[in-house]
């Protein structure tokens, strides 16, 4: 199977990025992004919503940059890649999975967490 390839997606970052170091002390970044998305109508003829939530990974400079600089709440925009996570677990049952690959991000609206950050940072003079 090819990969499959979302872009522009934006979502608000779940909870606090958690930065490894895997093979060759590669720093690997890992995260969900959240958000709504129209899930058709009620009843009543309103709209409803549904939350979709993805688990991404991120490499390398982008691992650490994502890691340094992202608070939970606050929003990405990103370009990602689907590829297949297939594996046989001990008693040989097959599982079927997928990982979500950062390709290219771009830091969107801060959240509440890093506003407050923001908000106690003293003036700077020139």
């Amino acid at each position: 199977m090819s990969n499959c390839h979302i872009h522009n997606f934006p979502g608000r970052i779940a909870k606090a990025p958690v930065l490894t170091h895997g093979a060759d002390n590669v720093a690997v970044c890992k995260f969900t992004l959240m958000r709504n998305d129209y899930a058709g109508k009620d009843d009543a003829g309103k709209a409803k919503e549904k939350v979709l939530s993805i688990q991404c990974t991120a490499f390398r400079s982008q691992a650490e940059a994502i890691a340094k600089h992202c608070h939970k709440g606050d929003q990405l925009i990103v370009d990602l890649r689907i590829e297949n996570n297939n594996w046989k677990d001990k008693e040989g049952v097959d599982h079927y999975d997928y990982n979500f690959i950062v390709d290219d991000f771009e830091f969107g609206a801060p959240g509440e967490e890093k506003r407050a950050l923001l908000a106690k940072r003293e003036p700077t003079t020139a």
